[in-house]
Formats: C-alpha cells, sequence, structure tokens
C-alpha cells in the first residue's frame, strides 16, 4: 500500500534518518499540481540511470555521499548541500554510501514535463 501524500501546509521531516537509513526505503513524499519532492534512497554502489525533466530540478543530498553524472562532467554532494539543475539537463546519480536525497521537482500540470518525475525520460 502506497503512503499517503502530505498536504500543503503539513510539517515534512527530512532530517538525516542516522541508524534507520539502513531499513529506510524511497518515497513521494508530496506531489501537488505544481511540484513533487522525492525521498530517495539508495544502497552504495546504487546508480540512477541517466534522465532528465523538463524544467529546474533541485537535488539536496541529506546524509551520504553522491555523485551527479551529467555530460559536462560530475558533481560530488555529501550530507547538506545541493545542485539545482538547469531546465532539460540529462543526470543520473551514483551512491558512493548507504545515501538519502531529496529532490524538488517543478511541475507542470502535475507532470515534471516531457514524461518527467515518476516517469522521467531515460537518456540513452
Amino acid at each position: 500500500m502506497a503512503l499517503p501524500h502530505a498536504q500543503l501546509l503539513d510539517t515534512v521531516d527530512v532530517s538525516p534518518l542516522g541508524d534507520q537509513l539502513a531499513e529506510a526505503r524511497s518515497t513521494s513524499l508530496i506531489k501537488t499540481s505544481r511540484v513533487q519532492l522525492l525521498h530517495l534512497v539508495f544502497d552504495e554502489r546504487q546508480d540512477q540511470p541517466t534522465h532528465h525533466v523538463a524544467d529546474e530540478s533541485i537535488v539536496h543530498c541529506l546524509e551520504g555521499r553522491v555523485e551527479l553524472v551529467y555530460p559536462g562532467g560530475v558533481r560530488a554532494l555529501t550530507a547538506g548541500q545541493l545542485v539545482v539543475l538547469p531546465a532539460g539537463q540529462a543526470h543520473g546519480l551514483r551512491a558512493r554510501s548507504r545515501s538519502a536525497v531529496l529532490v524538488t521537482l517543478l511541475l507542470q500540470d502535475g507532470d515534471a514535463g516531457n514524461a518527467g518525475g515518476s516517469n522521467a525520460t531515460a537518456t540513452q
């Protein structure tokens, strides 16, 4: 059964999970017609395939170490660091340790555009 999304004005806790990170799973925290927050959990050495979304997006490392990989290079992120991706930027993530990442997607009528968001377009 899917967890219910938070609602507008709800308080959402995204603080580090610490020892509970080992049991945590990825989830969508909130989704409206204009924004979606994804709490993504990665195992060490887990890769997210290259993809893109139509609008700007934010990748915020909450704990662990991840690398944002894009055609122009790699950005290493550790707990507390974030990067804002340009619209349409092809990218993937590589976890270098067990990690949690908060992704903020800007939506257009409930979708990240061009089949983005949870249906992001894989880039070959």
